[in-house]
């Protein structure tokens, strides 16, 4: 008897254990059904006004178009970005909470500090939507006209050059020190919240140099002035402006402009995300707002960017234990 009592309790907690199964699968499929049925949340991990900024704000305009719901653009400033990006990360994966995962805090800052998330294991790379046009800026009556004329001056003049940066250990601000060390110079770096405030620091002669995005009307009012661009090959905006492999400095810059969510998120969900922003680059006014903006729109799905981002992160884990610059 108490054999037969056991094997019924064990058969009826195998058939209760198939149905929670089966009902868990339906909730998720009917969820991923319903999705979205109530705004989307996008976090931006810098304040706004910046070109990172009104890239995502519009692209995520045309993708309300195919979703159905308003995508709110929630901007969390801090930590060089880092603080937007675990708030994506550390979100609940259901598709509300999404965000622009940038460069430093995706390839750069894990690396460095203790952050609450690991960009290959916390986050969901949902598809790449452009790239940033990120140079070395200068006043437009600047005596600097090429970016040999720094490094002239620096070595003449050491730390008299600063330089503004959306944060410490940002990746313009890894990259103009390993600018620094090839060149055997050396620079002072001033941190800024975003772009957004080195170019008044920059117009107003708080800095010599401003490093990141920049301000494309003040660029061809000629208030300012491209020395070199950061970015992996030249720019058909600007074909006249050198890239940093051009002057000799072979410097992985990983740029782009993503879109990204918590680890975890359903994979219906994700495709829906994916099509729907992917639509929403094909549409006229974004091809136009990016134009305007000066943005270069470079595309990569999910599968694609996942890939990128992988071997990028890998590749600065690389170089960093090299040169001894591993978080402990």
């Amino acid at each position: 008897m108490k054999t037969h009592a056991r094997s019924v309790v064990s058969f009826s907690l195998c058939i209760v254990t198939i149905f929670l199964f089966v009902g868990s699968g339906f909730s998720q499929e009917e969820e991923i059904a319903k999705y979205p049925s109530r705004p989307i949340e996008c976090i931006h991990p810098y304040p706004p006004g910046s070109p990172g900024d009104l890239a995502i704000r519009l692209l995520s305009k045309q993708a309300e178009k195919s979703l159905g719901q308003p995508i709110l653009i929630i901007n969390k400033p801090g930590a060089a970005g880092a603080l937007g990006t675990a708030a994506i990360a550390t979100s609940r994966p259901d598709g509300y909470t999404i965000g622009n995962a940038q460069p430093s805090p995706t390839f750069m800052l894990p690396l460095l500090e203790n952050l609450p998330y690991h960009p290959l294991n916390d986050l969901t790379f949902i598809m790449q939507y452009a790239c940033f046009n990120m140079g070395v800026i200068v006043k437009g009556d600047s005596p600097f006209k090429r970016f040999e004329d720094v490094l002239d001056y620096a070595r003449q003049n050491p730390k008299k050059i600063t330089y503004g940066t959306t944060g410490v250990k940002s990746i313009t601000n890894i990259v103009m020190e390993q600018i620094a060390q090839k060149a055997q110079v050396q620079f002072t770096h001033i941190p800024f919240r975003s772009t957004v405030e080195t170019q008044p620091a920059l117009l107003g002669g708080h800095v010599t140099l401003a490093v990141g995005d920049f301000n494309y009307s003040l660029v061809e009012a000629g208030e300012t002035r491209v020395l070199v661009l950061l970015r992996e090959e030249r720019a058909e905006e600007y074909p006249g402006i050198p890239i940093l492999k051009d002057l000799g400095y072979d410097i992985p810059m990983p740029m782009p402009h993503t879109l990204a969510g918590p680890k975890g998120i359903p994979e219906g969900i994700v495709k829906k995300l994916e099509e729907a922003y992917t639509k929403g680059m094909k549409e006229p006014q974004f091809i136009k707002g990016m134009r305007d903006l000066r943005v270069p729109i470079v595309y990569r799905n999910s599968k694609e960017l996942t890939e990128y981002v992988t071997y990028n992160f890998n590749f600065f884990a690389n170089l960093f234990k090299e040169r001894g610059m591993l978080k402990n």
